[in-house]
């Protein structure tokens, strides 16, 4: 555990996060927040009164039993008004759980809507009490896709790579998944066949795409996977002219995956979603910072580029501190839940505002395209469609692989 400043008359803000394990990579756009923010963030100011703040970090380890040891202490011993986390199919629904059951509101991000859903074994149309989320759905998805494929002039099946697990099922889903919104478009999709992760191997993907004749894959594979599948298409003669893939999102610059696997796909120019990045037009509403300062000052601090998840992880502390200030009393967890679902919040982000969906306890983030480009200095995320967020200003052209 860490904790930043203390006060006995302080308001709590308890965070989750993976600070180790096989997570904790992905959680470091979240820590740097915490490390950086936390110990400047403004008081409260709310009735009249001013309350100080402190933000107490517990460790999830990477691991749901741990994150959910996590949210006991902050609930209970910590006496957190509201928790905070990100990142991990499995651990996320593990705090968001852990918090519905403690009575302590909960905000999370990072994961599609519907998944948040069916993750923790409800239907999208329930409503939870304490736990609150923001991110995109898998419509959302599919559309920035389709509109990714339609650039490339494609015509024919997209060949689908898509896991056994939950997200294979969802994203297969003929409701909330992308056969809906590919079929209104006029697109086919090509299931190459389901498989376990990690992969041991994808021939059986591979002669299904010869097969079918798709030359366009959509998939949600982690990197090592991915590149693996690209490795076996190239071996058989074959080569994707785009790839595009949801939960790429942090290559290159994730030390999960190893240097060959970055290696076999720095050609690949793989498509992706944006979310978030220095060029987005939002502040921060602590303390005026845009996107592209928080992006440079990442870079500045840890010698890494910036990462997508870095404005969700600014804009968790930002709707807390919101939340603290804008309940009718903000020592009462149960204002305190009401100030989230009803009071709309802005944040670096973008405006956040949970009374409006797309399903209870929802507060919904526009999505862009974007592809990664070689560079001098490595691959770069360029956005190359706006569709989703028509302001943003294009950064590069969507090219296929000939």
């Amino acid at each position: 555990m860490s904790s930043v400043s203390s006060s006995s008359t302080s308001l709590c803000i308890g965070v989750v996060a993976p600070l180790t394990g096989r997570l904790a990579p992905l959680g470091a756009p979240l820590s740097y927040i915490v490390r950086t923010l936390a110990p400047r963030l403004p008081q409260v100011r709310n009735g009249g009164r001013r309350h100080n703040v402190t933000v107490t970090v517990r460790d999830s380890r990477s691991d749901p039993r741990a994150a959910r040891q996590a949210v006991r202490e902050l609930a209970g011993q910590d006496g957190a008004r509201i928790v905070l986390t990100m990142a991990g199919t499995r651990v996320l629904p593990a705090v968001t759980d852990a918090c519905e059951q403690a009575g302590v509101p909960c905000v999370s991000t990072t994961f599609p809507w519907q998944a948040y859903f069916r993750a923790r074994g409800a239907d999208p149309g329930h409503r939870f009490r304490w736990t609150y989320h923001f991110a995109w759905g898998l419509d959302d998805i599919a559309r920035v896709f389709a509109g990714l494929w339609e650039g490339t002039d494609h015509r024919g099946p997209v060949g689908c790579l898509w896991n056994d697990d939950l997200q294979g099922v969802l994203l297969r889903h003929e409701r909330y998944g992308f056969p809906p919104v590919a079929s209104a478009r006029g697109h086919t999709l090509a299931d190459l066949g389901p498989y376990r992760e990690p992969a041991a191997d994808f021939r059986a993907q591979v002669d299904r795409m010869r097969v079918t004749g798709a030359d366009v894959i959509t998939s949600a594979a982690t990197a090592t996977d991915l590149a693996l599948f690209h490795r076996r298409a190239r071996e058989a003669g074959l080569r994707p002219r785009l790839i595009t893939c949801s939960r790429w999102l942090t290559y290159p610059h994730t030390s999960t995956a190893a240097p060959e696997v970055h290696g076999e796909l720095a050609d690949a120019r793989v498509a992706t979603l944006v979310y978030w990045s220095p060029d987005h037009p939002y502040r921060s509403s602590l303390d005026g910072t845009g996107c592209a300062e928080l992006a440079h000052a990442y870079r500045q601090a840890t010698g890494s580029p910036w990462l997508q998840p870095l404005g969700l992880a600014h804009a968790l502390l930002e709707t807390a501190h919101h939340a603290l200030a804008t309940a009718a009393d903000p020592t009462d967890r149960a204002c305190v839940a009401r100030a989230i679902a009803e009071v709309p919040a802005d944040t670096i982000a973008g405006p956040l505002d949970w009374s409006r969906g797309p399903a209870p306890n929802i507060a919904l983030l526009p999505l862009t395209g974007g592809q990664w480009h070689p560079g001098p200095d490595g691959p770069r995320l360029a956005l190359v469609s706006n569709t989703g967020h028509p302001g943003l200003p294009l950064t590069g052209d969507l090219t296929p692989v000939r």
